[in-house]
């Protein structure tokens, strides 16, 4: 044995042919923490000092090769002074270089997922041998930042420039023909001839049929551009990707920037260059955001996996109520593999949900997601019906018929006499009490809600919410059922709205009392889109429906009157009462019209503007500061009292509940985090401007406690 560690062993295997072998202890993957580099350096060293050998192979116990940086340890890190992460990157990328410049030729035998840093450890050596089943690649800029150990040194002089621009700019993962096709690896074989790949390679290089010091020089030195197409190729690049990222999310275009200008330079000074722009951008609060959101994301995992010992397998669902929602729930749930009875009271319901399903999968046999064999299986699991006759087989039922409290009662107690008894009921209301649902089946404990958020198919949320009498069974088998479905499932407890719609109403609220006081729409819309949501308030009222922005918003007035009750006519009753649905009529606060692709297109109404002007009660030209503070402060505030009132169990789950159910812009991380971006204290004096407001606007006594003490809601 040559070294042994925790996460590292090197041995020699045959004929001078060394075995470098990642296998963390304790860990389900191989991870980049402290430890693992720690170790790859003194590895290093030791294969620096042997005597005899005549070459690396590079491997991983464990199913997946390296599935990057351990990411738990980045919110310290990037806490650091900024001189501090240049001198940790360096560090690490001299034990890269170590290994990159043994006296023998190595190669890297990548058996699965090698992303981030675990694909730098691959770039590093002179060769790579790749499993057909294994992708790679380079994700960091999902996290604000882009690769730091060496990876936008030593891609663009193996790939080229702009193929390494797309790679790292897109932060996509790259399937083995296409890394082959590149040149990023060199060989790919079935998996099991992995090693024998790459111990060939290595013959032919001590036999001298490859030569592994010219690709080596190759790799450490300068990029073989021309001033012309360096500038050519870097500026084109940039203005390309400043477009494609937008201005929120400066990782991309900064990664550019640094490979423009170490091209001209060897590998250690451009490994510096790429050190100092790490930094920077690991100093941003987009990437404090970003890890956050990441950390959030695996909290919720863990959250769900907890669920699996309590929950009954779904072989056969169903969706009452076959519409564009029905549709949606039918579609998703066959293409991960449940087959699901289809139900409504007439064809034409069953016709508009076999439309909706026909039509994504259409959609994703033209992207070439999939083959019409594919799409004729995943139709086959839909099984439309007039009728309960195979309910009696059906472990779970997903209500999806028209938001009226009387209706769902009727459906939901027809199906609970027609249901096995351990069946699982669901609801998907959007704002509708499930403990007033349930006050009517005999069979509560095993109701719940399930809330889809529309486009099914998009959206990755699912609310399951629990009512009083919900039992552990069935909040754990509609967790597992929405995991099945592709899904990222919270748990929440009822109250009206419960945590989406109930934080997404004060919103509206923020957007109601700015037109009230003269702001245009059409610029609250600009500002908050330059804030970071994907669409402004009155577009994405468009979007809802003005009808049932008023149904709902009328549900929530009722559950909390103190600061969700409107006096007198809004702009929302004001487009209602003039059929102004949006875009389920062509006309709301905007108009729409099909562009040359058949798509809805917003265009300016100026009839708008004439409709509202009775509800404007004085003219005020807000700055975009105030228009931010207005519609932000009753969103945070009203995130901040679910928190406290316990319709949510932590702030993880109420900030990715936020961003992945209503476009919260990810690269602030969540309400609750914004919060602590802004600061408790400093929040809650911007709230205090806006009193006179009204309720909506008064911080909560925890937030004005937290304030005093300095406390965040993350850490």
């Amino acid at each position: 044995m040559i070294y042994e560690g925790k996460a590292i062993t090197v041995k020699e295997i045959e004929g001078g042919i060394a075995q470098l072998n990642f296998d963390l202890k304790g860990e389900s993957v191989n991870k980049f923490n402290r430890l693992t580099i720690e170790e790859l350096g003194a590895a290093a060293e030791k294969l620096q000092a042997a005597k005899g050998l005549k070459g690396l192979v590079i491997t991983s116990s464990k199913d997946v090769f390296i599935v990057g940086a351990d990411i738990t340890e980045f919110t310290d890190l990037f806490a650091g002074p900024e001189d501090e992460l240049v001198a940790n990157n360096l560090q690490a990328n001299k034990i890269f270089s170590a290994i990159e410049d043994l006296p023998f030729p190595s190669v890297t035998a990548i058996n699965g997922i090698a992303l981030g840093g675990g694909f730098e450890m691959c770039l590093a050596t002179d060769y790579r041998v790749m499993s057909e089943k294994a992708k790679v690649g380079l994700p960091e800029v999902k996290l604000g930042i882009f690769p730091g150990f060496g990876g936008t040194v030593r891609l663009p002089r193996l790939i080229g420039a702009d193929n390494a621009i797309e790679w790292i700019c897109m932060g996509s993962e790259q399937r083995a023909d296409k890394a082959l096709k590149f040149g990023a690896v060199d060989v790919v074989v079935p998996a099991e001839k992995l090693m024998d790949a790459a111990v060939d390679l290595l013959k032919q290089c001590n036999s001298g049929k490859l030569d592994y010091k010219a690709r080596r020089a190759e790799k450490t030195g300068k990029l073989k551009l021309n001033a012309m197409e360096s500038m050519m190729t870097f500026e084109t690049a940039k203005g390309f990707v400043a477009g494609q990222a937008g201005k929120n999310y400066p990782a991309p275009v900064e990664a550019i920037k640094v490979m423009q200008k170490h091209s001209g330079m060897t590998r250690d000074k451009a490994i510096e260059v790429e050190a100092k722009g790490f930094a920077k951008m690991a100093k941003t609060n987009v990437a404090a955001s970003l890890v956050q959101l990441y950390l959030n994301d695996q909290e919720l995992k863990k959250t769900a996996k907890q669920w699996e010992p309590k929950a009954n397998k779904v072989n056969l669902a169903a969706v009452l109520g076959a519409g564009i929602m029905g549709g949606g729930v039918a579609f998703q749930s066959a293409l991960k593999g449940t087959p699901i009875l289809m139900k409504d009271i007439n064809e034409k319901g069953i016709e508009l949900g076999l439309k909706e399903a026909k039509k994504l999968l259409s959609k994703r046999v033209e992207k070439g997601k999939m083959d019409a064999s594919a799409m004729a299986d995943t139709l086959n699991r839909i099984r439309p019906t007039l009728s309960y006759g195979d309910f009696g087989n059906v472990d779970l039922v997903v209500e999806a018929v028209i938001e009226n409290p009387k209706i769902k009662d009727a459906v939901l107690r027809e199906v609970e006499g027609l249901v096995k008894e351990d069946a699982i009921l669901t609801s998907n209301t959007s704002t509708i009490s499930i403990n007033r649902l349930a006050a009517n089946l005999k069979r509560p404990e095993n109701f719940c809600g399930m809330h889809f958020f529309n486009p099914v198919h998009m959206m990755p949320l699912v609310e399951v919410i629990r009512g009083e009498k919900t039992s552990d069974k069935a909040v754990a088998t509609t967790v597992a059922y929405a995991k099945a479905m592709g899904k990222t499932p919270i748990v929440v407890n009822d109250c009206p709205g419960f945590l989406v719609n109930r934080v997404l109403f004060p919103y509206f609220g923020g957007f109601i009392g700015l037109v009230r006081d003269g702001a245009d729409f059409q610029k609250v819309d600009r500002v908050m889109q330059g804030f970071g949501w994907p669409m402004g308030p009155a577009y994405l009222l468009d979007v809802v429906g003005m009808d049932t922005a008023k149904h709902a918003g009328e549900v929530m007035a009722e559950g909390f009157p103190d600061r969700m009750k409107h006096e007198g006519t809004t702009a929302i009753d004001v487009m209602f009462d003039n059929d102004r649905l949006g875009q389920k009529n062509d006309k709301g606060f905007y108009q729409y019209e099909l562009d040359k692709k058949g798509k809805q297109k917003k265009v300016v109404d100026e009839k708008s503007y004439e409709l509202l002007k009775p509800v404007v009660q004085s003219q005020n030209d807000f700055s975009d500061e105030q228009i931010i503070e207005r519609m932000m402060v009753p969103l945070c505030i009203e995130t901040v009292r679910c928190l406290e009132d316990g319709i949510v169990d932590t702030p993880a789950e109420a900030d990715m509940g936020l961003i992945f159910g209503i476009g919260f812009p990810p690269f602030r991380g969540g309400a609750l985090r914004y919060i602590d971006d802004v600061g408790v204290e400093e929040f809650c004096k911007i709230a205090d401007k806006y009193k006179d407001l009204g309720p909506l606007y008064h911080p909560t006594e925890g937030m004005r406690e937290m304030a005093k003490s300095g406390k965040k809601y993350h850490g």
